[in-house]
C-alpha cells in the first residue's frame, strides 16, 4: 500500500483534517507498513509548528481507520473493524465494499445510518453498539443477509413494527442498555431468531406473539419493568437459557413443565410466591432464585367448607374423564366443538388422585428439594404450587401437600 494511497482515503473519508499538510505530516512521522511510529522523530523536532497532542490523536484515529478502509477495499476484505473510531456517520468509501459480510461500528457517536446501506447485501452482522442511534434505522429493513444485529447502550425507546417484520433471517438481536417500553407484535416475523437479548430497559410486558419464535434457545429479559409473561412463552421449547431476573414477577404461568430443554432459569429479585405446577420436572442445571417472596412452610390449623360443585363444573370433570378413552363417544365427537374443546383446555390434573378438573380446585404448595428431587448441585427447598381437585383428596394420608393460607 502507498503513502499517497492512505492519503486519498484519509482525505476523502474525514472532513476533520483541515489540510493536506497535516496528513502528510502524520505519514512522516509513522511507518504506513506496520501503523507503529518510528523511533525517530526528526521530523516533529525540526517542524516548526507542532499539532497539540489531542489533535495528534485524533490524526493517529483517523490515520488507523483509513489504513483499515484501505486494506478492506484492496483485498476485498468480508470484515471491517470501525470501532471506537469517534466516528460521527458512516464513511462514504465503506458503501462502497459490497464484500463485507461483518461490519464493526461500536463504540463511536452515529446517530444515522445512510441510506445507501443496503449497498452492503451481503452483510451478516452489524454491530452497532454504545452509540447515539434514538431509534432502529428504517435503512435496516433493506438488508436482507442480515443475521446478527447489535443495538446495545444507544437511545432507543420504541423498536419500529415495520423494521422488526422485515429482518426475516435475524439469528441473534441484542437491545441491551436502551429505553424501549414495549416490542411490537411484528416480532413473530423473526422466525429464525435464536438469541434474543433485551436486557436493562423498561419493558413493560411481552407480546403473546413471542410464542411464534419456536427456535429461540436464549431469550434475556433481565432488569425491566415486567410484571407477567405470556403464556404463549412456553411454545419456545428450543429453550436451554431463560433470565427474567429484576423484574416484578408474582407468578410464572402455568405449563412450564412443557420447556423440555431448558437448563438455566433466572429469576432472581421478583416478587414470587412459589414455581408453577410441576417445575420440579424441568431438567434444569441452573436456577438463580434468590430474593423473591417465597411461602415458607409453618402449618397453622384450618376451616374446611362444605364443598358443592357447579353442574358446570360436574359435567366438565365427567367429559375431561371420558375424553381420555379415545374409544368412548366423548372423546370421539369433541372435536366437532371447538368452543367446548377450547374450555375444556383450560382444565388440570389433581396431584392426588390424578382425576381431571375445570375450575374448582384447592391451591397448596409442596417443598422440593434442588438436590434431592432434580438432581442439581444447591441445597436449595423451593415451594413449587400443587392442585388437588377436593378436599377429600386433600385429607388423603400419605402426601406431603400443605393448603396455602391468604392473610
Amino acid at each position: 500500500m502507498r503513502k499517497n494511497d492512505l492519503n486519498i482515503c484519509i482525505v476523502s473519508t474525514c472532513g476533520s483534517l483541515n489540510t493536506l499538510q497535516n496528513c502528510i505530516f502524520v505519514l512522516m512521522s509513522l511507518d504506513v507498513a506496520t501503523g507503529q511510529e518510528k523511533k525517530s522523530h526528526y521530523h516533529v523536532r525540526n517542524r516548526k509548528r507542532l499539532v497539540s497532542m489531542e489533535t495528534w490523536r485524533r490524526l493517529r484515529c483517523v490515520l488507523q481507520m483509513a489504513e483499515s478502509v484501505v486494506r478492506a477495499s484492496y483485498g476485498k476484505a468480508t470484515s471491517l473493524n470501525l470501532s471506537s473510531k469517534k466516528l460521527k456517520e458512516i464513511p462514504q468509501c465503506v458503501l462502497s465494499l459490497t464484500n463485507l459480510s461483518v461490519l464493526l461500528l461500536n463504540n463511536n457517536c452515529i446517530t444515522v445510518l445512510p441510506s445507501q446501506l443496503p449497498s452492503l447485501q451481503h452483510l451478516a452482522e452489524l454491530n452497532l453498539g454504545n452509540n447515539a442511534l434514538k431509534e432502529i434505522p428504517a435503512v435496516l429493513l433493506y438488508l436482507e443477509a442480515l443475521k446478527k444485529l447489535y443495538l446495545f447502550s444507544n437511545q432507543i425507546t420504541a423498536v419500529s413494527p415495520e423494521v422488526m417484520g422485515g429482518l426475516r433471517n435475524l439469528v441473534v438481536l441484542n437491545l441491551n442498555h436502551n429505553q424501549i417500553q414495549r416490542l411490537p407484535a411484528e416480532m413473530k416475523s423473526l422466525r429464525k431468531l435464536r438469541h434474543l437479548s433485551v436486557l436493562d430497559n423498561n419493558l413493560e410486558e411481552v407480546p403473546a406473539e413471542l410464542g411464534y419464535l419456536t427456535k429461540l434457545s436464549e431469550i434475556n429479559l433481565t432488569s425491566n419493568k415486567l410484571s407477567q409473561l405470556p403464556q404463549q412463552l412456553y411454545q419456545c421449547r428450543e429453550l436451554t437459557k431463560l433470565h427474567m431476573a429484576r423484574n416484578k414477577l408474582t407468578s410464572l404461568p402455568e405449563g412450564i413443565s412443557a420447556l423440555e430443554k431448558l437448563q438455566v432459569l433466572d429469576v432472581a429479585g421478583n416478587k414470587l410466591s412459589m414455581f408453577p405446577v410441576e417445575f420440579h420436572r424441568l431438567p434444569l442445571k441452573e436456577l438463580h432464585c434468590e430474593g423473591n417472596r417465597f411461602v415458607h412452610c409453618e402449618p397453622m390449623p384450618s376451616v374446611q367448607d362444605a364443598e358443592v360443585l357447579a353442574l358446570k363444573e360436574l359435567v366438565a370433570r365427567f367429559v375431561l374423564w371420558e375424553n381420555r378413552n379415545r374409544f368412548s363417544v366423548i372423546h370421539m365427537m369433541l372435536p366437532h366443538y371447538p368452543h367446548l374443546t377450547a374450555l375444556l383446555a383450560n382444565g388440570s390434573c389433581c396431584a392426588v388422585c390424578l382425576r381431571p378438573f375445570l375450575t374448582t380446585w384447592l391451591e397448596c404448595v409442596h417443598f422440593v428439594s434442588l438436590r434431592k428431587d432434580m438432581k442439581m448441585r444447591s441445597s436449595l427447598t423451593i415451594p413449587v404450587r400443587a392442585v388437588l381437585c377436593s378436599y377429600k383428596c386433600f385429607n388423603t394420608e400419605g402426601h406431603s401437600y400443605y393448603g396455602v393460607a391468604t392473610t
